[in-house]
């Protein structure tokens, strides 16, 4: 089974988080994970090429973001909410409302 890093919630840092969320795509997977769900990179990529939703998903896994877990082969992913929210009260909360606002979704990767 593959073992992947996430930083301990301690050790998320702010402007790791901030630059995860800096990109549109990331932000579209915040939004499609934002309910609670897990989901794969298949299940999240649509017409992303594998090896960048696979970038993008790195980038919001070692930052904090996302928690990954893997059953077979198959990897999960989901938000770190709890984390984020003891560790930057409102923070995610407010991204979210803004990108809901902004109508960011997975589809919107040209922004």
């Amino acid at each position: 089974m593959r073992r992947y890093f996430h930083p301990e919630t301690d050790d998320i840092r702010l402007p790791g988080v901030l630059f995860a969320l800096s990109d549109a795509t990331r932000i579209g997977i915040v939004v499609a994970l934002s309910d609670g769900s897990e989901r794969t990179a298949g299940d999240l990529g649509g017409d992303i090429a594998k090896s960048t939703m696979t970038h993008h998903l790195k980038i919001l896994r070692e930052a904090g973001v996302l928690r990954v877990r893997s059953e077979g082969t198959r990897c999960y992913n989901s938000l770190r909410l709890d984390d984020l929210e003891d560790r930057f009260p409102g923070l995610l909360k407010q991204v979210l409302s803004s990108a809901a606002r902004d109508g960011y979704a997975m589809a919107d990767t040209h922004r």
